[in-house]
């Protein structure tokens, strides 16, 4: 059955979630100054074991004065309340708007007893209805401030990615407790050049404060669009964090991050290490903070962003997000956990006990158990309908498709679509389900089939990346003559490269299962002349010779062939 979401957030809210929350997800940051061509970008891995990957989608839409709009928390479809709706709100495709605005979000938790249920806000209503009412990434921080003012904040503590075509920001917020309306956030925009992360962790820790020319509170949040002004922050974060005797020193000295969410072995092993290991992807030097990273030293805290070693495409900025630690103290592939066929996965739980010792696994930015991911694509020198390019891929980041979603398209491919399946009902034409049935397969004898994957994966999106070049021209040229006709060619466009995306990983999987099925590899085999047909050749290459060692080394001589033995 087909839905769009245009009349209101619970028909979104209600649908897609069970009583789980996505709490466990990766951003990076990628600004304009960053970026070979110039762009900003964002990146979003929406990581929930219950969470079903789709598209989003709500229509540009008008409301009569004095209508309302209901809010239903993002993660369980409770009822929270009702606000006021807008005269118009932006059309929105996946986490991205018409303007280019696009946001993402990571929760870390952080003080509990901040937590305030009787408001109305919940952090998946904040992301939404700004989506719908910001033309930029400052509008979009003024409107936060503005909802959780007016309405109160209903979740955790989060951190949130920001961008439009021209800047990038990160912003950490956590309510303050309740009975006390409206939450304390930091806010920084990414310097020119520059990366940030942020992967479930609070990042911002001491920060400029109010000087009028780089930096305000909110008590001068009018004047949020002065282009000089780098940070924004509310202005009792400082004064709720003395209340709560969580710092008492020096106002120049405070750190939200230490004041709100101290950091911990988990919060450095679990969710700092990804961002290192993105930044590690990029920019050298970062081994200095590896023992941060492994939760080793605390103290050695990394910089809330960095500067890559090169300018970056968009490319680039896909395979930071595909990562289990290769090469890295942490490479997932290595320790036995991975079994004979180096799977950098780990089935949970995270932690674990042994003789009454607790144990855990690493946990990557790759992940089994990703919804969507995105790249979110801003081009300021193109018409916002033309320039907002949102990369969605479905499944596990290592081995889904980026495929191009133009920001101002009428509707999403039916097998993105929300509606087509479900967490619990299988569809043959979901991209969800099609991804899902690859990645599940390769993780059977991973080492050999995902080179398989990558293949096609490198040619579908290479294929893409460079095809949108023409595209742009294209609807440019149309744009300026024929707005409407110009985003029905996006459609169309956006449409076809979603079907053609499942299409091919539907031929994929069929490919990999008949190749790899029952443990042996298989290739085609020519027919000689005079036969009816001819059996594929097989490969029957086992298990490798270190996991034998590690067979003989626990086992002893339990399987040791014995010369006078006859049959097999």
């Amino acid at each position: 059955m087909k839905k769009i979401f245009s009349l209101s957030v619970v028909s979104l809210f209600s649908f897609l979630f069970s009583v789980y929350q996505v709490n466990a997800c990766t951003n990076f940051l990628i600004s304009k100054g960053a970026t070979v061509d110039g762009s900003t970008m964002i990146t979003y891995a929406a990581d929930s074991h219950v969470l079903y990957g789709e598209l989003y989608y709500w229509p540009a839409r008008d409301y009569p004065e004095g209508s309302m709009l209901d809010v239903y928390e993002w993660d369980t479809g409770k009822f929270l309340g009702r606000i006021k709706q807008v005269k118009h709100t932006y059309t929105v495709v996946g986490n991205m708007n018409e303007h280019q605005v696009a946001i993402g979000e990571t929760t870390y938790g952080g003080r509990g007893e901040l937590r305030d249920t009787s408001a109305i806000i919940d952090y998946g209503s904040l992301m939404y209805i700004t989506l719908q009412r910001a033309k930029s990434a400052r509008e979009a921080i003024k409107i936060f401030a503005g909802l959780t003012n007016e309405y109160g904040y209903y979740s955790e503590g989060e951190s949130f990615s920001i961008s439009d075509p021209n800047e990038v920001w990160i912003l950490e917020m956590i309510g303050k407790g309740p009975g006390n309306k409206g939450a304390v956030w930091v806010a920084r925009k990414v310097p020119d050049g520059y990366i940030c992360g942020h992967a479930n962790q609070a990042r911002i820790t001491t920060f400029p404060l109010e000087d009028g020319k780089t930096s305000i509170s909110s008590k001068h949040l009018d004047k949020i669009f002065d282009p000089g002004i780098t940070t924004v922050y509310a202005e009792d974060v400082i004064k709720v964090a003395r209340q709560h005797k969580y710092f008492k020193g020096k106002d120049k000295d405070f750190s939200f991050a230490d004041a709100y969410a101290p950091l911990t072995f988990g919060g450095a092993r679990f969710c700092e290490a990804r961002v290192w290991s993105g930044f590690n992807k990029v920019t050298s030097g970062m081994d200095k903070y590896l023992s941060y990273a492994m939760g080793e030293d605390l103290t050695n805290r990394m910089p809330l962003w960095v500067k890559p070693d090169k300018k970056l495409t968009v490319h680039d900025v896909m395979e930071m997000m595909r990562d289990h630690f290769e090469g890295t103290p942490m490479d997932m592939t290595k320790d036995i956990g991975a079994g004979p066929f180096a799977c950098p996965y780990r089935w949970r739980p995270l932690t674990w006990k042994v003789n009454g010792k607790t144990y855990f696994n690493e946990r990557a930015i790759s992940t089994q158990q990703t919804g969507f991911s995105f790249v979110a694509q801003s081009r300021g020198w193109l018409p916002d309908p033309v320039g907002g390019i949102f990369w969605f891929g479905v499944d596990d980041t290592y081995s889904t498709v980026y495929t191009p979603m133009y920001c101002s398209i009428n509707k999403v491919p039916h097998e993105y679509e929300v509606g087509n399946g479900d967490m619990m009902d299988f569809s043959d034409d979901a991209a969800f389900w099609v991804f899902n049935q690859v990645s599940n397969f390769a993780y059977t004898r991973y080492n050999v089939i995902i080179p398989d994957i990558q293949k096609v994966q490198y040619e579908l999106e290479m294929k893409y990346i460079n095809e949108v070049k023409g595209i742009d021209m294209a609807a440019a040229d149309l744009y300026a003559k024929d707005p409407a006709l110009a985003r029905k060619f996006l459609t169309d466009y956006s449409v076809l490269q979603g079907s053609n995306t499942v299409k091919v990983w539907k031929k994929l999987y069929a490919y990999l299962f008949t190749k790899y099925m029952d443990g042996n590899i298989k290739e085609k085999a020519e027919v000689p002349k005079g036969y009816r047909f001819h059996n594929p050749k097989l490969k029957q290459p086992g298990y490798g010779t270190d996991w034998y060692r590690r067979i003989v080394e626990d086992t002893g001589t339990k399987f040791l062939y014995k010369s006078s033995g006859k049959g097999h």
